[in-house]
């Protein structure tokens, strides 16, 4: 079985239930699992490859809960720049429509690619709509050319515009074949193993674009094969009013109903939702995908994500789909949420004395969102940490760069602080996935001249 000796990390964090950070750190690995963690003197001195990170911070790979890989095609499109979430989503439903199987093929490697250079090592995709022959199928084979551990998520609309939902529906099907597809999908695609490579979850889009009847119907799919399940909930006022018009409930009351709580169960967003509701998704297990940049983008509002962490409520960092967040960086989108975390508690304790105003997120807090919390979200025990037994999932940042110049006091600090930069190593299952900043597993630049053109062919119609 193949080791891999990592040695000499100026600063290792483990992010595990001691969140130790290691002077001199390194790991040793076998066959793509953590044996050993600890100073460098303390590990073997020999292995198959040994890697020296010294100058170098090391942490656990970064952990993407909520993701839309396609619409890296639709960045910044001019007609919904400025646009909240439903006009945003009714600007863009016709281009998406356009969609092919080479579209998803491609829209998912430019993804991956970002996000394995910005330190994430599992990622989380909501792929809810298949033009044109498009299948979640074309999303999972291109990730396994990544190299980067996919939560793949069939996601699902059938409510169109006819029988009173948001999309259109010329892009929603017919929800006796979204069930078919998704069994299909469970039995060829997920591993329910620890170190598994490909999960399958199930992920009807939204209330306001499915039926209740086949969010039942999932929910009991996805737990006859012990499958998680995932959809968008409480992510703006106009949501919250068309499921108070539509159903007399608001959006929590609303999948508790479905039986949509539990611990196999996450909601992206969450940023609605009051005292009580954090209550129920703490005494229920319900998980967060926190997407901070992509609510600020959309006016969206700012998830009280402190307040679900006092209450036991797991959450993740996901960075959205990248037609609302514009970017895939897993780096940065810790950064955001420390940020937009700490103008809330301003805004919160504007009047309260020093002594009463609320905490602010700290950087560890925000790096622990990523890496433990994400794992927790996904209902994952190998990765988000390293410790022995767990996947063999990092990433390393070189401190004598520009970015961290004056910050080398605190190196786990300065990555969320400072300007987010690119990783310089990203290593899944002990496969090395970038190495020295070069991603590995594909051309960058004929993937993003074959990007460009994909995304000037749906733009022009």
């Amino acid at each position: 079985m193949p080791t891999l000796l990592v040695k000499n990390a100026a600063l290792l964090a483990t992010f595990d239930h001691n969140r130790r950070e290691i002077r001199g750190g390194g790991l040793f690995i076998r066959d793509g699992f953590i044996e050993q963690v600890g100073p460098t003197t303390e590990l073997p001195a020999e292995a198959d490859e040994v890697l020296d990170l010294s100058g170098h911070v090391l942490l656990p790979g970064l952990i993407n809960t909520h993701h839309h890989f396609y619409q890296t095609l639709t960045r910044a499109v001019p007609a919904a720049q400025d646009a909240n979430l439903f006009n945003w989503l009714k600007t863009l439903y016709p281009i998406w429509a356009r969609l092919t199987p080479e579209d998803i093929y491609t829209s998912t490697q430019t993804a991956l690619a970002e996000l394995a250079l910005s330190g994430c090592t599992t990622a989380s995709d909501h792929l809810y709509l298949f033009p044109n022959g498009a299948r979640l199928d074309d999303e999972i084979h291109a990730a396994r050319e990544i190299g980067l551990r996919l939560h793949a998520s069939r996601g699902a609309m059938s409510l169109g515009e006819s029988q009173g939902g948001l999309p259109p529906d010329s892009v929603v099907e017919h929800e006796d074949a979204i069930l078919r597809d998704s069994q299909r999908l469970i039995e060829q695609y997920h591993d329910p193993d620890p170190g598994a490579f490909t999960r399958i979850v199930l992920a009807p889009c939204s209330p306001f674009s499915v039926t209740p009847d086949l969010m039942k119907q999932s929910a009991a799919l996805a737990r006859a094969y012990g499958l998680h399940l995932h959809t968008h909930l409480a992510e703006t006022a106009d949501e919250e009013a068309f499921c108070l018009e539509m159903f007399g409930k608001r959006p929590v009351a609303l999948m508790e109903a479905l039986d949509w709580v539990g611990e196999d169960v996450w909601f992206a967003h969450s940023v609605h939702v009051n005292e009580a509701e954090i209550a129920r998704y703490a005494r229920t297990g319900c998980g967060v995908a926190h997407c901070p940049s992509s609510n600020m983008r959309l006016a969206s509002g700012i998830a009280p994500v402190l307040a679900m962490r006092a209450a036991g409520v797991n959450v993740g960092l996901g960075v959205d789909g990248s037609a609302s967040n514009d970017s895939s960086h897993m780096l940065a989108e810790a950064r955001q949420a420390m940020l937009l975390s700490r103008l809330d508690a301003g805004l919160r304790g504007a009047s309260l004395s020093a002594e009463d105003a609320p905490p602010l997120m700290t950087a560890r807090q925000a790096l622990e969102l990523a890496t433990r919390g994400g794992a927790a979200v996904l209902g994952r025990e190998d990765i988000g940490s390293l410790a022995p037994g767990k996947c063999a999932d990092f990433f390393a940042v070189d401190l004598n760069r520009l970015d961290y110049a004056g910050a080398l006091h605190d190196p786990l600090a300065a990555l969320v602080f400072c300007n987010p930069a690119r990783v310089d190593y990203t290593v899944v299952g002990g496969r090395f996935v970038v190495r020295e900043g070069q991603l590995l597993s594909v051309d960058l630049p004929s993937l993003i001249e074959k990007h460009n053109r994909a995304a000037r062919r749906l733009l022009d119609g």
